[in-house]
């Protein structure tokens, strides 16, 4: 009995207590609902979501890669005050779950905030990649918003921090030119494609599809997601090209250099 145990024990001691769910991807989307976003601009986003994360050409991304799951978190954020991860981390690995993922995202309700906190939202979604029970070897926080940085920290202080955690942050700006009640210009008068690009993503690879109107949001967050899951070694799209028929350009991002080479 006792030579048993002994030969029983290192197993025991080689199995961790705690073991994390290998997944090829762990991936934030960070949805704004600030004032800006009305009804019905509110309501093309969550369903160009809805869409995307079921559409077959999201499933065949996710199996091109080496484990054939990927997992999902969804967050809706506006001012400092207001960032919530509405939709806990989910395992996508098919169909089945893609689209049972979107179900739960469709008959959740929609809320609405104020301000446009950039800075907060990538910070909090940043901190969602700790002690979340998985272990990828990629990290990716995917930003969408129609407006730039408005209220609290800034938006490149907050990138900075994300990349120095390993992270990369891809975007969608929402070029919406509809009067905003709460809304302030971009700085210079800045394109907020341009401003996402220089301001808002960072990392590795970073990159944006901009999307002209919230009726455009269907498709541009399927074309990013798309690429976003698809293996590391996939091709990029070079600048001007688009991803594929009907899809909309995607520009990379520039160099930014993270805190930790400042």
């Amino acid at each position: 009995m006792r030579l048993s145990i002994a030969c029983l024990a290192p197993l025991f001691l080689a199995c961790p207590a705690h073991a994390e769910e290998a997944v090829d991807l762990e991936l934030v989307l960070a949805v704004d609902i600030s004032g800006s976003v009305d009804d019905e601009e509110s309501k093309q986003q969550r369903d160009g979501y809805v869409a995307a994360l079921s559409d077959p050409s999201v499933i065949e991304a996710i199996a091109s890669n080496e484990l054939g799951r990927i997992a999902v978190t969804y967050v809706e954020w506006s001012g400092p005050d207001q960032q919530e991860q509405v939709l806990g981390w989910t395992i996508l690995d098919g169909a089945e779950a893609a689209q049972g993922l979107a179900s739960r995202l469709a008959a959740l309700p929609r809320a609405r905030g104020m301000w446009t906190s950039i800075g907060v939202a990538v910070d909090f979604c940043r901190l969602l990649f700790d002690g979340n029970g998985l272990s990828a070897p990629r990290h990716v926080i995917d930003i969408s918003g129609d407006g730039s940085n408005n209220r609290g920290p800034s938006a490149e202080s907050a990138r900075d921090r994300a990349i120095a955690a390993g992270i990369v942050i891809n975007g969608v700006p929402i070029m919406n030119d509809r009067p905003q009640p709460w809304a302030m210009p971009t700085p210079n008068e800045m394109r907020l494609d341009r401003y996402y690009t220089e301001n808002v993503i960072g990392g590795p690879g970073a990159f944006i599809v901009p999307a002209e109107t919230f009726q455009d949001f269907r498709t541009a967050i399927l074309a990013k997601l798309v690429r976003e899951i698809s293996r590391e070694d996939r091709p990029a799209s070079p600048p001007g090209r688009a991803v594929g028929q009907g899809l909309p350009v995607i520009a990379p991002a520039p160099n930014v250099r993270s805190l930790a080479s400042r």
